[in-house]
C-alpha cells in the first residue's frame, strides 16, 4: 500500500457548512469547557474575562471558517462561469 499525502489532506478539507458547523460547535464546548476552569481558578472579574475572551475567539474563528467556505464557492463558481480558452 502506498502513501497518498492527497487523500490524507483530504480528511482534513472542510468542504460544507455543516462540517464547518460541527467544526464550531466542538470548538465552542472546548472553549467553554476552558472558560468554566478559568470561573473556578481565578474567581471574581479576571475569570469572567477569561471565560468571555475564550468565546469570544470561537466567535472570530468561526466566522473566518464561514468567510473562508463562502470565498471558496465563489471562486469555484467564477472559474467554472469563465470560457476555456486553452485551443
Amino acid at each position: 500500500m502506498t502513501f497518498r499525502p492527497k487523500r490524507l489532506l483530504l480528511l482534513f478539507t472542510i468542504r460544507t457548512r455543516l462540517e464547518a458547523f460541527a467544526i464550531i460547535y466542538a470548538l465552542a464546548l472546548g472553549a467553554t469547557q476552558r472558560g468554566s476552569a478559568y470561573l473556578q481558578e481565578y474567581p471574581g472579574w479576571g475569570g469572567r474575562l477569561l471565560f468571555l475572551a475564550c468565546c469570544c475567539a470561537v466567535l472570530m474563528a468561526g466566522a473566518k471558517i464561514l468567510d473562508c467556505l463562502r470565498l471558496e464557492s465563489a471562486a469555484k463558481a467564477s472559474a467554472a462561469a469563465l470560457p476555456d480558452d486553452a485551443g
